[in-house]
């Protein structure tokens, strides 16, 4: 997704987020409730870009909450279970949001807040390695990370995990191994290892891990190559330092690696976009209805302006990614090489509450620079190359390939 960083912080309205939803039976039936609160207290008007006016018009100035105040009660003398006022109304809070029957909008409490924005920055509680599977299926260890307690612990690159806690990890997914070795920083999970043919037990005591969103490195042929995991609060630091390694070794072409990259931060995905566009040149433009709202423009430092560049997208690349990637290419800075990208078109802004929670909330729809709509369509790429999970594992990344055999003719 693509975040709006008004007043404090904000995110991408990523559609793998669609785990923090809570499919509350009751918030269908009281969404009107706070509905009306939120509207009186201007909690979301104050926020609207200028002086727009919200395009949800007709909603009348007061409600009858008398329903709502129905199943109130009948919830209370007829429910056989245990419910707090905390659970009710943090119900019909995620209902409000749910009744806009868009994805994207969604209202966090407080512990759901905290872990968006942590998994926004690649902020989490873990041991700091990166798992895969390998040809075979086994869950195994691509590289842990320097400093972190895997690579403390002594896990090294190609070690197998046989066991997470006693549960063997035979036909587990990487997703729910993750999970499993997740936990509470100062907690500890036990990993059943088998390297080669030493079988071995590993106790790694978690912690919190914040994981750069920018990597970068120099292929063969002198070719840069960034790759955005996010676009999170450190991009725009990491991408210009990035930029100026570039320039400084005078780099014969760039790579820009947006692949299976959620989006983030709006005002990240601008600042990438301004390595390579002059100021002034158009990134994007929000409307809401038929009215542009904003226009945002390059913002100047353009180092890498005229270095052939190839972004590669795939369907993970969604949002911020998917600004960048048309800034790019429509201003004739980037040719784009991969699949066609998610297709989100539409940017949020997130509203923070005094007790901790926020809602994030849909404000306009983005357009590219050549005035294309994405929302639902995607950016198809210059050239269409697959890029299929065997390959994956067989270590045949024949995007990337691809991008070096066209940098290379430039």
């Amino acid at each position: 997704m693509a975040l709006k960083q008004k007043f404090g912080g904000l995110r991408r309205g990523i559609h793998r987020r669609a785990w923090l939803r809570r499919p509350l039976k009751l918030a269908v039936l009281a969404v009107i409730f706070l509905a009306g609160m939120g509207l009186g207290n201007g909690w979301i008007g104050q926020h609207l870009p200028g002086s727009v006016k919200p395009v949800a018009t007709g909603l009348p100035g007061q409600l009858d909450y008398s329903t709502v105040n129905q199943v109130y009660q009948s919830l209370k003398e007829n429910y056989d279970g245990k419910l707090t006022q905390t659970q009710l109304l943090n119900g019909l809070k995620h209902g409000l949001a749910q009744a806009t029957n868009d994805p994207y909008t969604e209202y966090f409490t407080p512990s759901e807040a905290k872990a968006f924005n942590n998994e926004l920055n690649n902020s989490f509680s873990g041991i700091g390695a990166e798992l895969s599977q390998d040809a075979n299926g086994n869950l195994q260890i691509i590289a842990p990370i320097n400093g972190m307690p895997a690579a403390k612990a002594g896990l090294k690159a190609k070690d197998l995990i046989t066991s997470i806690d006693g549960a063997s990890t035979s036909g587990m997914s990487v997703d729910a191994a993750v999970n499993k070795i997740r936990g509470s920083a100062g907690s500890k999970v036990t990993l059943g290892i088998l390297r080669g043919s030493q079988t071995l037990k590993i106790t790694i005591t978690r912690q919190d891990i914040t994981v750069p969103s920018v990597t970068t490195k120099i292929l063969p042929g002198n070719i840069g190559y960034m790759q955005i995991s996010t676009f999170a609060d450190d991009t725009t630091n990491l991408a210009q330092k990035a930029a100026d390694k570039f320039k400084s070794d005078h780099v014969k072409g760039i790579i820009l690696d947006l692949r299976n990259d959620p989006g983030g931060l709006l005002d990240a995905a601008v600042h990438v976009s301004s390595l390579w566009l002059p100021q002034g040149q158009m990134v994007l433009q929000e409307k809401r209805g038929q009215t542009v709202v904003q226009t945002y423009r390059a913002l100047g430092g353009d180092e890498l302006h005229g270095i052939p560049t190839v972004v590669l997208i795939d369907g993970g690349s969604a949002s911020a990614s998917e600004i960048t990637t048309g800034a790019l290419h429509d201003n004739g800075d980037a040719y784009v090489i991969g699949q066609k990208s998610y297709g989100k078109g539409v940017v949020q802004q997130l509203i923070n509450f005094g007790d901790g929670s926020q809602l994030k909330v849909t404000v306009a729809s983005w357009y590219r620079p050549d005035g294309k709509d994405i929302n639902h369509l995607g950016i198809k790429p210059d050239k269409t190359v697959t890029f299929s999970n065997a390959q994956a594992k067989a270590g045949d990344d024949t995007q990337l390939k691809a991008a070096e055999t066209y940098l290379e003719g430039k």
